[in-house]
Order: structure tokens, then C-alpha cells, then sequence
């Protein structure tokens, strides 16, 4: 080894030796010649000779040769620049990965460094197993070549959470001894960890790799002072940094965009500091997110729910107000309510219309004009929440006495309900506690809270489904009734304390919270949020990409406010159908410690100069002195001319013969014989541009696999536009359904026809699972109707199992992509066709089924980025691996299918799968 150079051969070098030797053969000069006097010579006096040859080799010829015979004898001694040591051991090695959410940070340099070990254990010839702590495998440890585990690579991603180190120390206690661990930490101390290390010891030697680039993390914004104050903290280094937060949202348009931006720096030492921003309330209940720019995590991402979005309230009182009675006044507790996590607004009904406010409230308020309230009908229509107190001036007038009428939830009876009066009720009466239907569930109702007063509601039949809060005796507290897109509720008390101590209690505003009328200003704690429940609208991945949830399941309140984060448990956007809370990786009071290790633990980088094998550029360089060599030789003899003109005619030949082709071939023809030159795979543009760019990359995917597993070696995919291009020419067509794709024409329809009658496919996927049923449930399988009615279509069947696309390949019963619905419709079988004696399948369809239709959105589940690794997730941990998998070999056996037909329901193929099958 020399320096950063070594040798796989290096006793070839000692033939460098012989190169002055050579120089001395080369130099060597020819006998001296014998004189003798001949009289003839004078006849040749003054003659000149045009060509002429050195009695002895240039100089720099041979320095030319001496460089290309050491550059050849350096080449095959096997040069290798920044070799590697290899560990020492032979053992079974396992490389463990925390795969948190701080492990994004720079999860392409792991997965390298990943690699070089599994490269040199494969040298070594040891077995591996890779394992990611937040997906601990059941079972054995999965043991396997260093290969297989290579091939998987491209698949891996961290997970938006932190590990469950204690499960983690469990299940390392129960593997056998005798293995070498690799642990590639996120850097960051986390509780366990230590326990999971002594657990790691006692099974032999650990290394540990973790990466020195800073780990910076983004807390929940809050609303403080009229402005956003976003925490953001780091770990790592101690030096002044800047860091960038943005604020996303959506334009009036329902674009995203940056909306803000603001710079911070931490100074030297600083580990915490706040983004301030200062954003009008327009702009700041538009914000969907803040997330600091470079950095690709989900520890890097705070989503914004309803605490952040303050709602616009209009307080609306009837009559005036006596600044000397303020604590009788309608609208004082309200103010005190609703000031911290709500945007106040006071004046007249018809001045609040047109400021249209999110929420109205009106305290007693009575009479309003016929031009106001039809105005104010419409903007509840419109989403409007209309919240009513009740109060003297209702109980007195006629207000929903004969009919409820658009803007109250009930109808009254008159009077109302008065301790001391006609109706008295002896004591006051506590509230009732509330029922599972009601928005106010799981609320702790204070043994204090009393009504002594209320407005009644008149019984009917839908009175219970309109009560959301009762009192002890059942008599309604709170209605509600919908009205268009929007809500009116009605507080049959007063907004102040004259009719109960309602308002003076925490439930009053863990009521108005809970109705939507304002944020909170805080994170919920579990009690707030006990026995509710929250589905998932948006989580985020490992990198901070927020993904639709699809249909992951509802979570209980109290587990979304401090259960810790896990599979079942994703940071995200939580919705109970009226208000959203956000989940984040970061919560407040969390802080960053940076991971201690042992002084006996051996700690190294991520970054690591790989070797570079320069064998192959010591030949090259080899062979081309050589060639020099021989054009200068040719040059030294004066032949060169002759041939550079040869040359030069040859090459000017191949040059102008392709262009010469090339201008007789249209576009057309181009495209003709491109698609025609190979197999080609191709799908239906659809005018969404990312789902077109979903089904390419799907289909690249699959090509992929197509020639790594089979003969068939696909070309690049293509996109086709029914309504211009030439279908013939493609095997088979992948139609994704898009709701706002729009019919084609008739002559489209023509030519697709054309199609499948001389034996193309059509794979239509709606992408939906099927949630609905076939063809009718959901928006993409009511297009699907419509897309396909004027097809020529043969009746269809759920494929059966003993269809030739279970076998053209591989052995499969089920066809996964994205989605696992098992509803895969073919050709429906003729009526007589039956199983031959012999044959362990029937003879379903002499071809191709012409048509595929199923809605696992198989494209999603194929498609790779450029650099080859899957764009989408599928599934979760190595379930979700081998649900790819099964996606990818039903892509191989159904492109078989097209290619082959019912080839493998031929007599001849019957042992084999007999033998496969197990019969």
C-alpha cells in the first residue's frame, strides 16, 4: 500500500524492473558497416532522397513506449484508490439501524455506508441480517447473503417517530450469541437506549456509526402577542447557524405556497431559539404548515391545526351597555372567553354580514329585520356557525312560538322556566352528563355549574336528535339544527350569569371550543380530548412529506394527545369531523440530547471515501499510448498520409449514412419504430399530469423487473393519447381512472375497439380498492362506467383460481398493489367449460382476456424515482415489502399473460405445476 493506492497483485509490480532493459533493446544501434571504395557512388553525388530513416529510435517514442508498458504492468497489478480494511470476523453480522425520524437527515450517506458493509461481508462471506428498530421483525432473526440484503436497500426509509427502545432491548435479549452488531444510531439519546447496548454487548462486539450533521427539529407554533412564535431547536454543533422556517399554506386560488419566510440565527452554544412571525390574519389562518427549508425530516416539520387558525367571531348584543355593569353585561363573558383564541368583532347584524365572520353570536337577541335575516339564512347557508344566547327578550317575545323557523334549532314555549314563577322548579338543576352523540363528550362537567333559568323547548319528535346538552331533569340546554353547509345552536340561557354559573366555569369555554367557534390556544391534554375520536386526514412520512391516510383507522382522543408515536400512531392532521388537531413529531417541553456512548464502543462517521477500482483506467490509458505510439511509427515511415485520407472518407460515410435515414423517417415513423422494435409498455395520457407521471414510472418499474426475472427485455414505457396515436403497436394498454378525465371521441372509441379485437389489453385501475364495489361506489368507478360503455366488452367475472394469470409466471391467488382488494374482474368463462381429466386447470379463454379491471392502483406500487428506489409506500415495514413483491410478480405474469395467452394451460406444463402445487 502506498499512501491511499494499493495492489490486489502487487508482486506484478516487480516487473517494472525490466523496463531500463527495455529501454536499452529499444536504443540498441545496428552493426557499424564495412567501407569499401566503390567508383559508382560518384554517379550519385548531389541526388536527394525524399524519404529518409533515423538510424536510431526517438527519445520521446521511446519514453511513449516505456509509459505504456508501465501503465499496463500497474493495471494488472489491480490498483485500488482509498482501499478499505475489512473487519475482522466470519461470523453472522447484524447492521441495525435506529431508522427514527432524525435518521432522515441524511439517510442517503447511511444507506452508503449500509452498502460497503454488506459489500464486505459478502467479500467475507458472511450471512446478514438488517434490522430497523421500528420495525422489529418476529420471529428468527432474518439471516440472509449479504446480496439479497443489497437488493433491498432501495426500499428502506425511516419512520416519523422515535423507536421503542425498551421492546427493542426485550427482543435483542432473546437472539443468541455470537454476532457482530453494526448500529447506525440517529444521534440523539433517547430513554432505553442504554439498556438496548448491554443487551447488544452480551451478543458480541457493537460498532456505532452516526452521522455529525446538526439534528434541527421545529416545536407546534403558538399565537402569542399578535404574532407566531415557532420554537426550533438543534443538536450537534455549537458554531452560529442560520436557519430558514417557511410558512405553507394555500392562496386564494387553493394553490400551495410559501407564504412567509423568516430568517434566525443560532448564536454560538445556542441550542434553542424562535422564528416570530408577523402575518395578518388573512394570511395567517391560510398556513397549513411551517418547515425548516433544507431540511428533509419529519422532526423538521410543524403542522398547523385549529389552534393556529384563529376564527373571525362577531359578538352581537341587543340593546346598549352600562360600562358601569360590565359583569351583567351579555357579551362580557363571552369576551373573556373568546379573546385569547379568537379574532373579536362587535357592531350591528348588517355591519357583521358584510364583514362576514366565521362564527355570529347573538346574546337575546330577539327581533331582526326581514332583509337581515334573509342576508344572514344565507351566510349559514353558505357554512355559517349562527350561535344564540337566550335571555329575557326571547323568553318575552314570539319568537319560534308557531314554527321553529330557519335561524332557531327548536321551537319555544313562552315564558320560559323561572325559579319562584308558574313553572318553578324548587332548585336549580345541574347539567345531565353528556351523551356519545353530543360534541360535548368526555367533558368534565364542575359539581358547581347550576341553571336556575332557561328558555323552553316546545317536545316534537326530533327534539332528542337536536339536543346536545340536557339537564339532570332531561329538559335541553343546548340545540343545534343544520341549515345548508352551516350550523345554528342555540344556549336556551343567558351568555352571562344571571340564568346560571355556566359562564363562569371552564366548561363554558371547553363548550364553545368544542362547537368550533374558537381555538384553543394550547395542545389538548388527554382529559380534553377523552372519549372522542380522531380519523387521520394527513400523516407524515420519515422525510416530512405529508401523505394522504387513506383508511387508516380512528385513534382515541386520549391516545392522540400523549400516547407516543408509533406505526398505528403516525404524526398528522386529526379530524373529529368539526375541528383538526395536529399531531407532531416534536411536542412542547421536548428538548435534544445528544448521544453518550462508552469509551469501549467504537463510534465512526458516516462519510466514508469509497474505494475506486483503477485497473480499468490504467489499461485504457495503456491502450491509447499504444495507439499513439503506432500513429507516430506511421507518421516516422511517411505513411500516414495516405491512410488519414482513407480514414477520414470512412468516417464521413458512417457519419452521413444514419442522418441520410434519419430525414427519410418522420415522427410517425419514428415513433412506429420504436415501439415496434422492442416490447413496449404503455399507457393512457389522461390529462392529470401527475398521475401520467405516476403510471410512466410504474411501467418503468415493471420493465425493470421484466428484465432482471425474464426473457422479456421491454423498452422504455410510452405514453399514448387515445385521440392521435397508433394503438396497434402495444401489447397492452394501463388505463388509470381519473374523475376528470374527459370521454374520448367517437373515432377514439373506434380505434380502441379495432384494438381489442385484434388482441390488445386493456388494464383499467380506478385506483380506489374498491371500497364501494365494483364499478359503482366511488366517483372513479362511475367514470369507469362511462369510459367503458361504448367498448366492446365480453362479460366479466371476479378472476377465477384457476385462471391462467394465476400461473403465467409465478403461482399467485392474490393481485396487490398499492391496495389489497381482492375484486379483479377478467373475461368471464364460456358456460361449457370444464376441467379435462388430467388437467389441473379448466381451459378458460382460448386468448387474452381483452380486458382487466381491478382498483389496487398496481402502477403506485411499481413506480421507482430515477434512482431506481420505490416512490410510494406500500404497506408497512417487511409486510409491506412482500406485498410489493406480489405486486411486481403480478405484473410480470400478467404481461406474460399478453404475451403468451393461455400458454401455460397446455397439456405439457401439467407435471411441473402439479409438482409446484404440491399434488
Amino acid at each position: 500500500m502506498i499512501g491511499s493506492l494499493a495492489f490486489t497483485t502487487p508482486l506484478l509490480l516487480t516487473a517494472l524492473i525490466a523496463l531500463p532493459v527495455l529501454w536499452w533493446l529499444l536504443r540498441a544501434v545496428p552493426p557499424a558497416p564495412i567501407r569499401r571504395r566503390f567508383p559508382g557512388v560518384a554517379l550519385l553525388l548531389g541526388l536527394k532522397d525524399d524519404e529518409s530513416q533515423t538510424d536510431k529510435t526517438p527519445w520521446w517514442l521511446l519514453l511513449l513506449r516505456m509509459l505504456a508498458v508501465a501503465a499496463a504492468i500497474i493495471g494488472f497489478a489491480g490498483p485500488v484508490l482509498n482501499p478499505q480494511q475489512d473487519r475482522a470476523g466470519d461470523g453472522p453480522l447484524l447492521l441495525v439501524m435506529d431508522s427514527s425520524w432524525a435518521s432522515a437527515r441524511d439517510w442517503p450517506a447511511r444507506l452508503d455506508r449500509a452498502r460497503l458493509a454488506l459489500e464486505e461481508a459478502g467479500r467475507a462471506g458472511r450471512t446478514v441480517a438488517l434490522v430497523q428498530l421500528t420495525d422489529l421483525p418476529a420471529g428468527d432473526l432474518p439471516l440472509q447473503s449479504a446480496a439479497s440484503w443489497t437488493a433491498r436497500m432501495a426500499s428502506l426509509e425511516p419512520a416519523p417517530y422515535v423507536p421503542d427502545f425498551q421492546a427493542a432491548a426485550d427482543w435483542a435479549a432473546n437472539l443468541d450469541a455470537g454476532l457482530e452488531m453494526l448500529w447506525f444510531s440517529d444521534g440523539l439519546d433517547h430513554a432505553g437506549r442504554d439498556d438496548l447496548l448491554d443487551a447488544f454487548e452480551d451478543l458480541g462486539p457493537v460498532s456505532v456509526f452516526q452521522g455529525a450533521r446538526d439534528v434541527v427539529a421545529l416545536a407546534p407554533a403558538r399565537f402569542e402577542d399578535g404574532t407566531i412564535r415557532t420554537p426550533l431547536m438543534r443538536q450537534g454543533g455549537t458554531g452560529p447557524r442560520d436557519v430558514t422556517v417557511v410558512a405553507h399554506g394555500l392562496d386564494p386560488a387553493g394553490i400551495p405556497r410559501d407564504l412567509a419566510r423568516e430568517t434566525v440565527t443560532f448564536e454560538g452554544g445556542a441550542m434553542e431559539t424562535d422564528a416570530v412571525f408577523d402575518l395578518p390574519p388573512e394570511l395567517r389562518n391560510r398556513i397549513t404548515r411551517f418547515e425548516v427549508a433544507g431540511e428533509r425530516s419529519a422532526g423538521a416539520v410543524a403542522l398547523a391545526d385549529d389552534g393556529l387558525q384563529r376564527r373571525e367571531v362577531a359578538l352581537i348584543a341587543a340593546g346598549g351597555e352600562d360600562e358601569g355593569q360590565a359583569l351583567l353585561s351579555p357579551l362580557h363573558y363571552l369576551r373573556q372567553a373568546l379573546a385569547p383564541t379568537a379574532d373579536l368583532m362587535e357592531g350591528t347584524l348588517s355591519d357583521m354580514l358584510l364583514a362576514s365572520p366565521d362564527v355570529m353570536i347573538l346574546a337575546d337577541v330577539a327581533t331582526i329585520s326581514a332583509d337581515v335575516e334573509e342576508a344572514l339564512i344565507a351566510w349559514v347557508e353558505n357554512g355559517g356557525l349562527l350561535l344564540r344566547f337566550a335571555g329575557p327578550r326571547i323568553a318575552a317575545s314570539d319568537l319560534a312560538r308557531e314554527e321553529v323557523g330557519p335561524l332557531m334549532p327548536v321551537r319555544l314555549r313562552a315564558g320560559g322556566r323561572t325559579v319562584g314563577g308558574a313553572m318553578s322548579w324548587g332548585e336549580p338543576k345541574a347539567l345531565r352528563p353528556f351523551d356519545e352523540t353530543s360534541p360535548f363528550y368526555g367533558l368534565t362537567i364542575p359539581e358547581d355549574v347550576r341553571v336556575s333559568s332557561q328558555v323552553m323547548a316546545q317536545p316534537d319528535p326530533t327534539l332528542s336528535e337536536r339536543t346536545i346538552a340536557s339537564l339532570s331533569d332531561g329538559t335541553p340546554l343546548v340545540t343545534r339544527a343544520a341549515l345548508g353547509q352551516g350550523s345554528v345552536v342555540l344556549f336556551h340561557v343567558t351568555a352571562n350569569a344571571e340564568w346560571s354559573t355556566l359562564p363562569l366555569s371552564g366548561l363554558f369555554v371547553q363548550m364553545l371550543e368544542r362547537l368550533a367557534v374558537s381555538t384553543r390556544p394550547a395542545v389538548p391534554d388527554a382529559a380534553d380530548l377523552e372519549g372522542t375520536t380522531w380519523v387521520p386526514e394527513e400523516v407524515l412520512d420519515g422525510f416530512g412529506i405529508l401523505r394522504d391516510a387513506g383508511t387508516r383507522p380512528g385513534v382515541a382522543g386520549e391516545d392522540l394527545a400523549d400516547a407516543p408515536l408509533t406505526a398505528n400512531l403516525l404524526p398528522g392532521l386529526y379530524s373529529d369531523g368539526e375541528r383538526r388537531i395536529a399531531r407532531n413529531v416534536i411536542t412542547d417541553g421536548m428538548t435534544l440530547r445528544a448521544a453518550s456512548w462508552p469509551a469501549r464502543i467504537p463510534v465512526e462517521g458516516m462519510t466514508m471515501i469509497a474505494p475506486t477500482d483503477l485497473m480499468a483506467a490504467f489499461l485504457t490509458g495503456a491502450l491509447i499510448l499504444l495507439l499513439i505510439d503506432a500513429i507516430a511509427a506511421l507518421w516516422l515511415a511517411g505513411r500516414l498520409s495516405g491512410l488519414s485520407r482513407g480514414a477520414a472518407i470512412v468516417a464521413a460515410c458512417l457519419l452521413l449514412a444514419p442522418d441520410a435515414q434519419a430525414q427519410d423517417l418522420s415522427i410517425e415513423d419514428e415513433l412506429a419504430l420504436l415501439a415496434t422494435s422492442e416490447v413496449t409498455l404503455a399507457y393512457v395520457l389522461t390529462g392529470d399530469a401527475e398521475l401520467d407521471e405516476v403510471s410512466r414510472a410504474g411501467l418503468t418499474g415493471l420493465s425493470n423487473v421484466l428484465w432482471q426475472r425474464t426473457s422479456v427485455e421491454p423498452a422504455a414505457p410510452m405514453g399514448v393519447d387515445l385521440e392521435s396515436d397508433v394503438l396497434t403497436f402495444f401489447p397492452m394498454l394501463y388505463w388509470p381512472v381519473s374523475v376528470d378525465q374527459p370521454l374520448p371521441s367517437p373515432e377514439a372509441y373506434r380505434r380502441l375497439n379495432d384494438y381489442l379485437r385484434g388482441g390488445g389489453m386493456i388494464v383499467f385501475d380506478t385506483r380506489d380498492a374498491h371500497i364501494g364495489g365494483f364499478g359503482s361506489g366511488t366517483p372513479e368507478g362511475r367514470h369507469l362506467r362511462a369510459l367503458a360503455a361504448p367498448l366492446d366488452i365480453p362479460p366479466l367475472e371476479p378472476i377465477p383460481e384457476d385462471h391462467v394469470l394465476t400461473r403465467t409466471f409465478y403461482l399467485l391467488q392474490h393481485f396487490p398493489g398499492r391496495h389489497t382488494s381482492p375484486d379483479v374482474w377478467v373475461e368471464a368463462a364460456p358456460p361449457d367449460a370444464e376441467q379435462i381429466e388430467g388437467m389441473p386447470f379448466r381451459n378458460l379463454n382460448d386468448g387474452v382476456t381483452p380486458v382487466l379491471i381491478g382498483g389496487n392502483d398496481w402502477a403506485a406500487a411499481w413506480a421507482v424515482n430515477d434512482m431506481g428506489r420505490p416512490m410510494f409506500p406500500v404497506g408497512r415495514g417487511m409486510t409491506g415489502d412482500r406485498q410489493r413483491e406480489i405486486a411486481y410478480r403480478f405484473g410480470v405474469n400478467l404481461v406474460m399473460h399478453v404475451l403468451s395467452g393461455n400458454y401455460k394451460s397446455d397439456q405439457v406444463h401439467v407435471p411441473a405445476l402439479l409438482d409446484r402445487l404440491g399434488q
